[in-house]
Order: C-alpha cells, then structure tokens, then sequence
C-alpha cells in the first residue's frame, strides 16, 4: 500500500539507527507512521509504501517498509523547504525571494542553471554555484533510499552505505553493485547479483567472480566457521556464480595477490581465509605460544607449603585434580582450567585468588559479558569487568572489531595474573584483542566448559586451543558432592555424555535434590499454562520462590506461540498485571510497568548510576545482560527508574527506553550470556 503526504511532526526518533515515529498529512488524512527513515526531517515530503497496523494503546498507524523522498509540488511547501536551513546559502529570506522570482521553475534552476540565481539581489555568481551543489547533493540523498531497496537493501543500512560511499554513492554502486556485499552486512548477493546483470555487468566479470567469492566466505564466518575448505568454496562458487573453475581460481589467486584472502595448506588440506580472520587466528595462536613459552617470573616460591595454609585458614579442601589444576597454573603462562557444572571451577579460581594476593601479587579477573563478571564478583568477592571494559573498547562495535584494517587500540592490563572465566563466548577477535593487551611474563588462565554453546561471533577458541594441546589443560570431571545431589548438574553431565535425563523413578541409591522436573507435553497451549502456574506459586512446596529473585522462564525462540515475546506479555499479565496503583508507559509495541523484571540489551557507558547501600556511591554505565525492575514512572519528567541486581539505581528517559526488554522470559543464549 502507497500513501503520498508530508511528515508535519516528529514524535521520536532514534538517532543511531534512523527509527521514526512520526505524524504524517495526505491530502486525505492525518496518520501517524512508524519504521526507518534515514535523513528524513519535518517537513519533506514522501511516498510511503507499508501497511495500516493497529496499535494496542496508539490505535491506527502506518508502518513503513520503505519509502521515496519527493521534492514539494506546491509553492509554499516549496518555500518551506529551501528555508528549513538544510540547504547551504539560504535562509527564510533567500528562499523567499527564490520563489517570488522564479516560482516552481525554481527547483529545475537549482539543478540545472544556478547562474541564472545571480540575478537576486545578494547571490553572487560564486554564492549561486555553492547553492546548487548544495542542492545537488541533498538530491542524491534523497534518491539512495528508492535506489537500494531494488538490490533488496532497506532504509536501516542505507544511511550506513552512504556514510561509506559519500556523495557519488549512486553512481559507485551502477559502477560496481557488488560493492554494496562489502558495505552492508548479511546482503542477499542472489538479488544484487540480479541486479547487477540487468544493469550489464558480464556473467564472467573479474569483479563480479571475486565478490562471490568473498561472500562465500562471509557466509561461512557468520555461521561461525573462521575458514573454508578450498574444494568446498571452490564448488559453492561454481553452484552460486555459473562460472567455470578456472575464472574462479584465477580470481581467488587475484585476491590472494591483493591479501584480501590468504590460502594455507595444512594436514594435506587447502583452506581459505578471508585476511582479517586469518590475522585474527594466526595471532591468538603466535602470542598464546609466545606468552606460554616467556620466562615463568610470576611462579610462587615454597608454593607447597603457602598451598596447604591457603587450604586451612580458607577452610577449603583441594581434591587432586584441584591440586594439579592450581600447580599447573604455578608452573605455566598460560593454562586452560575446563569441566561441566559443579566440578570445582570456582574453587580453584578462589585458591589462586589468596595464593596470588597473599605475595602482594595483582590479580585481574574478567569475563566475555556483563552477567559473567557479575556472578564472577559474587562468587569470589573480587572485582571482574568485562573484557571489552577490561580492554577499553566498550564503544567499538562488532563490526570494527571484525576489521582487522580499522586501528584499534586496547588498553595494556597491568596484572600479575589475569583469570578470564566463560571463555567459551569468547570469539576469535575478541581473543586477539585481549592477548594485545597482555605483557610477556604475565599469567593467563582460561576457565570455561566447552561443551556450553560456542561464541556467537566467530570461532570455537575455547574448544580448539584445548583441541591443539599446545597448552596447558586440566579437565575437571568428577562432580562434587554437594553438586552431585543436584538433578540439574548431574544432567548436565548425563546429556553431554548422551544419557537419558535422570527422573524422579528411576533416583539412585543416594538421595537427590529435587530441582530437575522433565515434563512431556505436545501441546502448544497445555505448556503455555504449565510455565504459567509454575512462574506463579506452584512451586511453593519446594521452596519459597518469589519470581523476580528465583524464577527465569527460559525459551530456544523469540518468536512464535512459545516465544520470549509472547511469553514475556502472557508472564507479565499474570506476575504483574496493570492496577490502579501502578503506572506503566507504552514504547513501540511494550508496555513497561512498575514491577516489571526487564533486561539491558544494550551497553550504555554513559549513563549515569547511584547505589545507596551500603554507603552512597556514584558512578557510570549499564550493559548488555544486566538485569532490574522497573521501580517507578515519572509521566511529568518523562522518565523510568530501574533498579539493577547490583543495586544500581538508574533513571532513563522515555526516549530511552529501547535499551530494555522484559525479562520474565529470556533467550537460552541470553541465558548463557547471563
């Protein structure tokens, strides 16, 4: 469906990524639009193409899929636009005597004849030139929108392409449309690859051969894989381009000649890298072995004996693979501590802690996310940050960490010895950052069970440097008592051995905790109502649970019926429901209460943070991961306060309100990031 109006009013917009809530005026009517609108300001005029949604609290509204920006066809939507102070050159009394002058012709003179501006009284001939290439290149911004939603590229990315391109952007990409599988991530190449045929590019073009081959490669990375089989992107190629093998090979030699790719032979196999990932992985691999193989100068002295007190005045008792695990970290750089749940991690973390401190030794400890370091902090009563925090590249997106020709800096980690927990969601990159900022003769151990999901961003680290044996490992394996009374831990342990779950009738000998419940049910609504009644007092019997504080409703999907979307309204109508007595506030399609449990799922470093307890204490930040409730809602400041797991008490604007989630139920990747 196509409206045709002008955007008189902008009600929100979201400045990183373009969203826009606006109210737009047709000649039939006034509508509020919805979507993403990049370099879009009030009053310019649009062709819109979307469909009529119906909101729960807003009622009607216009969702935008993409749209066309249109130039005024009436004079004073004309002049209303040359004086809105977007043009160099013009203000309201320039614009003004433009149109007295030349009327409609106006824009046609803009484009084509600016000279003949210089009959105005105070336009230069020069002033005039400056005008219309202002003019010219808002014009062509104006047209990259309509001109990339062919290639199948939506108005979020369109700003970012533009940002890349500059102002011949258009005329680049008729040039070279494979450009675009560079600038904007996960491109469908299928329909650029149309594209780019009907605009005349030959099926047997260079350019055309090596972007497919890159993105090829770029398909394997953002499935996790760091490098391909030659002969398997050789054949994928082959399948996606109709090109015969020897343009493909001729080509991959071009891009290896360019150190685009890098090709390795390596157990009598070929394999191909794009440069940044083979960088990535060459280094982490270069200054594991380096930092590993550095003179040993943290090594404690009579580490026996300081040992066996660390184990008395802690009241801790070390089992031997415990024992090897923490001589192991005395006698190498570099060691890999790894097991499942409840084997005894934590511990040795804690004893390395004391032996460490106890020589006035610096110990530095951190994790892949913020809920990671979070529970780190609780579980040893040590501070842990977060590596990108620890690294200083907290602002540093995904994407430029991906770019091994964007200079990032990292910070230098003055520690004696640095302890990364979770290190399974570590990626390849994030790894070869972290080991930057590592000094020789520093400690480094790895703690993390690789049979958790791999890192979401390239690589499994983890799992090949155990994989390699080039370093250090101990494989913790035996479950400890306590844990052991726990059905959760020992089923963990039974599926990744690929053994049934352990249920209620079928209990061993020694008697088990009962915190494991396997339910079977098929049907959609029937599991609907059991996570329900046991979010809301069925579990009494079994402990005190208050949801906030125990419960977390866990889902493999966002969407659908079972999804963390629905779950989350079905959650929140029952463990929240609306009340005289609570204020809520809608943003987009959420309503957010006071009560809510929600979610961060965005780093914010700037934001400002109080804790009232123990003492007063001031600072800055909230990330990804963290979670609070939702205390109060302030409708006269426009604002939210949050109070955070760690006590922190934040106030976020209305605006700012597409940081948080609900979080009755979250993701079982979120999950693990927690």
């Amino acid at each position: 469906m196509e409206l045709k109006g002008e955007i008189r009013e902008v009600i929100y917009r979201n400045e990183i990524n373009s969203y826009m809530i606006a109210t737009f005026e047709t000649e039939e009517e006034e509508t509020t639009v919805v979507g993403y609108l990049p370099f879009i300001e009030k009053g310019d005029s649009l062709n819109v193409v979307g469909n009529f949604i119906e909101h729960p609290e807003y009622g009607k509204q216009f969702k935008i899929e993409t749209f066309e920006k249109l130039m005024p066809e009436t004079i004073d939507g004309i002049e209303r636009y040359l004086s809105s102070g977007k043009l160099k050159g013009i203000g309201p009394a320039t614009a003004k005597k433009m149109v007295e002058t030349f009327g409609k012709e106006i824009i046609a003179i803009l484009k084509y004849e600016p000279e003949k501006l210089s009959c105005i009284k105070g336009i230069t001939k020069a002033k005039a030139l400056e005008i219309s290439q202002s003019f010219n290149e808002s014009w062509d911004i104006w047209q990259i929108v309509g001109y990339l939603e062919k290639f199948g590229i939506g108005p979020q990315s369109a700003e970012n392409i533009y940002k890349k391109l500059g102002a011949n952007t258009i005329q680049q990409i008729e040039q070279n449309p494979y450009l675009l599988i560079d600038l904007s991530p996960r491109t469908n190449f299928g329909q650029i690859d149309q594209m780019a045929l009907k605009l005349g590019m030959d099926l047997e073009n260079d350019e055309r051969i090596r972007s497919g081959i890159k993105y090829s490669l770029k398909l394997a990375n953002n499935n996790g894989h760091c490098t391909v089989l030659y002969d398997n992107l050789m054949q994928f190629v082959k399948e996606l381009l109709n090109v015969s093998e020897e343009m493909i090979e001729n080509n991959i030699i071009f891009l290896q000649t360019k150190k685009e790719i890098v090709l390795e032979q390596r157990e009598k196999q070929e394999w191909v890298y794009l440069k940044n990932y083979y960088d990535a992985e060459k280094n982490v691999a270069e200054n594991l072995m380096g930092l590993d193989m550095y003179m040993n100068s943290k090594e404690i002295s009579s580490f026996d004996k300081k040992l066996k007190k660390i184990e008395k005045t802690c009241d801790l008792k070390l089992s031997e693979k415990q024992i090897e695990a923490v001589r192991a970290i005395q006698e190498h750089n570099v060691c890999v501590i790894t097991g499942g749940p409840g084997t005894g991690k934590t511990t040795i973390i804690k004893t390395i802690i004391e032996l460490y401190k106890q020589e006035g030794k610096k110990v530095v400890l951190c994790a892949p996310t913020g809920r990671a370091a979070k529970r780190m902090t609780e579980t040893t009563g040590e501070e842990a940050k977060t590596l990108h925090r620890l690294l200083e590249i907290g602002k540093t997106s995904s994407d430029e960490l991906q770019t091994m020709d964007v200079e990032i800096e990292v910070a230098p980690i003055d520690a004696d010895i640095i302890i990364v927990d979770e290190v399974s969601m570590v990626d390849i990159f994030l790894m070869n950052y972290l080991l930057q900022g590592i000094y020789k003769g520093t400690k480094l151990v790895l703690v993390g069970d690789c049979n958790q999901l791999p890192s979401v961003g390239p690589g499994n680290v983890l799992k090949d440097i155990i994989s390699s044996e080039k370093i250090t490992t101990i494989t913790l394996n035996k479950i400890f008592r306590q844990a052991a009374r726990s059905k959760i831990i020992t089923n963990s342990h039974k599926v990744n051995e690929g053994i049934s779950f352990l249920l209620p009738d079928e209990e061993e000998k020694e008697e088990l905790l009962e915190d494991f419940f396997f339910i079977k049910e098929n049907n959609k609504l029937k599991i609907l109502e059991n996570v329900i009644s046991l979010s809301n007092g069925r579990l009494k019997k079994y402990g005190d649970f208050d949801f906030i504080k125990n419960i977390q409703v866990i889902s493999p999907t966002k969407k659908g019926e079972l999804g963390t979307k629905e779950l989350n309204r079905c959650l929140q109508a029952t463990i929240n429901p609306p009340s005289e007595e609570k204020k809520e506030r809608k943003y987009i399609d959420s309503i957010f209460r006071e009560g809510d449990r929600i979610m961060q799922i965005k780093n914010n470093y700037d934001i400002y943070w109080e804790k009232h307890e123990p003492t007063l204490e001031m600072g800055k930040g909230v990330f990804n991961g963290e979670y609070g409730s939702i205390l109060g809602i302030d409708e006269t400041e426009k604002r939210v306060k949050i109070k955070f797991d760690d006590e922190k008490l934040v106030w976020y604007g209305f605006e700012e309100l597409e940081q948080i989630e609900h979080a009755y139920c979250i993701t079982v990747h979120k999950a693990q990031r927690k």
